[in-house]
C-alpha cells in the first residue's frame, strides 16, 4: 500500500486514527470531489479560491482565464499553496450537544505551481476536467477554437505532501448519556444530480444525449 511521507504539515494531531496516508484513499476522495479550495499567501495576506479541479496521476489540475489575477500571481510568483477538499456525508445526532459531529472525507495538499505550457498536456487537461464534471461529454461538444486556448490559463500541482481525514459511523455518546430518552444517529447527505432544465434556445429536435439519461 502506497502512503504519501508524513510531514510536519500533514502529521494529523487531533484524532489522529482518522487520518490516513495511503495514495489509494486520498485519490479516491480527489476523484470524488467537484470543487477544492485554493489558499494562499500574497504580499501578507491570505487568500482562499474555491474553483474546479481535476486529477491527472500525481498532478492536480486547475484552470482559468488568462487574465486572472491569482492565477497570473501564483504562476509568477511560484507561491506555495494549501488545497483541501471535503465531502460532508452526514450530520451525527448525539443525545448531547458536546457529541454532535458530521461524517465526513477530507484531504489536504500541500504544494507549488508549475505552468502548464505543453498543448497536449493542456489538451489532456482540459478534456479530463470536462469528462469529470459530466463524463462523455468532451466528445460530444465543440472542441476549444485557438482564440479560446489563448485565453486559458492551466496551472497544476504535484500531489506529494498530502493526508486525508475521515470520519465515519454514528455518535459516541458519554456511557451514562445512553439511557436518556433522546433518539440520536446519522441524517446521510450527498450530493446527486437531479432533472434535467433544458436551455430554452435549445435547437428543436436536439435529443438528450445518452450519457444524461
Amino acid at each position: 500500500m502506497a502512503e504519501f511521507a508524513k510531514t510536519d504539515r500533514t502529521t494529523i494531531t487531533r484524532l489522529p486514527k482518522r487520518g490516513s496516508y495511503d495514495k489509494d484513499t486520498v485519490y479516491a476522495i480527489l476523484d470524488d470531489a467537484l470543487v477544492c479550495t485554493l489558499a494562499f499567501v500574497l504580499d501578507g495576506q491570505p487568500f482562499q479560491i474555491p474553483t474546479g479541479f481535476c486529477r491527472i496521476d500525481d498532478f492536480l489540475y486547475i484552470h482559468g482565464s488568462v487574465g486572472s489575477f491569482y492565477m497570473r500571481e501564483i504562476a509568477e510568483k511560484k507561491l506555495p499553496v494549501s488545497i483541501g477538499v471535503t465531502h460532508l456525508d452526514g450530520l451525527v445526532l448525539a443525545r448531547s450537544a458536546f457529541h454532535h459531529s458530521v461524517n465526513y472525507r477530507s484531504v489536504v495538499i500541500f504544494s507549488n505551481p508549475e505552468l502548464v505550457t505543453d498543448k497536449s498536456e493542456l489538451y489532456t487537461a482540459l478534456e479530463v476536467f470536462t469528462n469529470k464534471v459530466q463524463p462523455g461529454r468532451w466528445d460530444d461538444i465543440r472542441q476549444p477554437n485557438d482564440s479560446e486556448w489563448k485565453k486559458t490559463m492551466v496551472l497544476k500541482f504535484k500531489i506529494e505532501e498530502a493526508s486525508a481525514k475521515v470520519r465515519t459511523g454514528g455518535p459516541n455518546d458519554d456511557e451514562e448519556d445512553y439511557d436518556l430518552n433522546i433518539w440520536a444517529g446519522v441524517v446521510p447527505m450527498k450530493l446527486e444530480r437531479k432533472a434535467l432544465l433544458t436551455d430554452p434556445k435549445l435547437k428543436p429536435g436536439v435529443e438528450v444525449p445518452g450519457y444524461l439519461r
